[in-house]
C-alpha cells in the first residue's frame, strides 16, 4: 500500500441521517414514492440518482436542489472514527505514523463535502476528487483512477475505504485493493464485494500498523 484513496460519506462523515431527510423531502415534495432507508442509492451523485429514482424531471435543476437542501441541513453531521487522523495526513497536517498520501474520493460536490468536513469538524483534504471532476462517476472507475493520478501512485498500490456499492465496484474496476466500513450499509451482504470489511476506519488503521 503506497496511499489511501478515501470516500467521505458513511466513510469519514456519518451524514446518513441528514441523507435521508433530504431526500424522502424531496421525494415527498416530488410526489415520488419514498424509498425505505436500506435501499437508497448512496455513493452516487444527485443528477445520477434523479435520474434513476425521476426520469422524468431536470436531473440537473433537481440535482442543485438537493444540493441546496444537503448544504443547509447539518443536523448530526459527525466524524465517524479514524477521520481525524486520515484526514489529518490528508490536509497535510501532522500524523503521527500516517507516512502515506491520502485523497478524499467523493460523489458530493466541492461545497457539499466542504459543508460536511467543517460540520464535522475535519480539515480540508489538499487532494479531493468531487462529483463535478470526471464525467463518468461511480460504480465507474474513473474518479479512483483520477485520485491515483494525483497522488503519483500505481493503481495497484492504492487502498479504496468505502461504504457503499457503488463505490465498492469503483474501487474494484480501478484496479484497487477495497476495504468496506460498516456505515450507511450495516449488512456485511450488501459489502461483500470488497476485498475486507471492517468496522470503521481506525480499525483499518490499526490493522495497517498506521496509528
Amino acid at each position: 500500500m503506497r496511499a489511501i484513496l478515501s470516500d467521505l460519506d458513511g466513510t469519514l462523515v456519518d451524514s446518513t441521517d441528514a441523507v435521508l431527510r433530504v431526500w424522502h423531502g424531496w421525494m415527498r415534495d416530488r410526489d415520488l414514492p419514498v424509498t425505505p432507508p436500506d435501499q437508497h442509492p448512496h455513493g452516487i451523485p444527485a443528477r445520477r440518482v434523479v435520474e434513476m429514482l425521476a426520469p422524468q424531471l431536470d436531473a440537473a435543476e433537481e440535482a442543485r436542489e438537493l444540493e441546496r437542501r444537503e448544504i443547509a441541513d447539518l443536523d448530526g453531521v459527525r466524524a465517524l472514527p479514524g477521520a481525524e487522523a486520515l484526514l489529518a495526513a490528508a490536509a497535510g497536517l501532522p500524523a503521527r505514523g500516517l507516512a502515506v498520501p491520502v485523497a478524499v474520493v467523493t460523489s458530493c460536490t466541492v461545497p457539499l463535502a466542504l459543508a460536511r468536513l467543517g460540520a464535522a469538524g475535519l480539515p480540508e483534504p489538499r487532494t479531493m476528487v468531487t462529483a463535478e471532476r470526471t464525467t463518468r462517476v461511480k460504480p465507474d472507475p474513473d474518479p479512483y483512477l483520477l485520485g491515483a493520478q494525483e497522488l503519483g501512485v500505481d493503481p495497484a498500490d492504492c487502498v479504496v475505504l468505502e461504504d457503499a456499492p457503488a463505490g465498492i465496484a469503483a474501487g474494484r474496476a480501478a484496479g484497487m485493493r477495497v476495504v468496506a466500513v460498516r456505515c450507511s450499509h450495516p449488512r456485511d451482504a450488501d459489502l461483500a464485494a470488497a476485498d475486507e470489511i471492517v468496522d470503521d476506519v481506525a480499525a483499518f488503521l490499526r490493522a495497517e500498523g498506521l496509528t
